[in-house]
């Protein structure tokens, strides 16, 4: 009777932090593709909103991975995608049956809610939105009638800090006098899930690589 009692309290604890890992990455996802969608049919390609002069949305759209990095095939960058986040629900799923903290779960969440952001641009974007170009605003159409096949989608990235963005002294060799830019990636909430992830899990759950 007592085995059975903690079964059924573990089977709860397990069924609570599914639910928790769940709701988060759906909560994720929500807000990263309300942010993707307001900018794709609200401004054209290269338009630029200035917030600070340290802050801007710029909306770019690239074939490649996180940050704008490219990577190969299309489509055989977006089957990685799903082959990853396919065995990402797994590990999630084996870390919570195997009691993991609520926080390393919410990392692998995060992370795990990123990567699905941009798979979904991939995956639908090009059959449910025009084309965005520099000098017409992108329009949702008809499925299967957008600007590509199913996976071949561009992912949609917009916030930009450029922190420093001057002109180099001349007197400096071989730079001097060129234009330069400190921080000058354009990425995207999913992207930025990504990344503080990764970087809470450097900091506090990086014994979890050698376990």
């Amino acid at each position: 009777m007592r085995n059975k009692e903690l079964s059924n309290k573990e089977l709860s604890r397990n069924v609570k932090k599914g639910i928790y890992c769940l709701a988060l990455i759906l909560i994720l996802l929500t807000i990263d593709q309300i942010i993707k969608v307001s900018v794709k049919t609200n401004m054209a390609l290269y338009d630029e909103i200035y917030i600070f002069d340290w802050f801007r949305i710029r909306f770019i759209e690239n074939n490649g991975m996180a940050w704008g990095m490219e990577l190969g095939s299309k489509l055989l960058l977006s089957i990685f995608r799903i082959i990853a986040v396919a065995f990402g629900c797994w590990y999630v799923w084996r870390q919570i049956k195997c009691s993991a903290s609520y926080g390393y779960l919410t990392v692998l969440s995060m992370i795990l809610a990123g990567a699905a952001g941009n798979i979904f641009d991939s995956l639908f974007y090009g059959q449910i939105f025009t084309e965005s170009t520099p000098f017409a605003v992108s329009q949702l159409t008809a499925f299967g009638e957008g600007y590509a096949p199913m996976l071949m989608g561009k992912v949609v990235d917009m916030f930009y800090f450029p922190i420093i963005d001057t002109v180099l002294p001349t007197w400096i060799p071989i730079w001097g006098g060129d234009h330069f830019v400190f921080f000058s990636p354009i990425f995207n909430f999913a992207d930025a899930c990504i990344s503080v992830a990764v970087i809470v899990f450097i900091i506090f759950f990086r014994e979890k690589i050698k376990s």
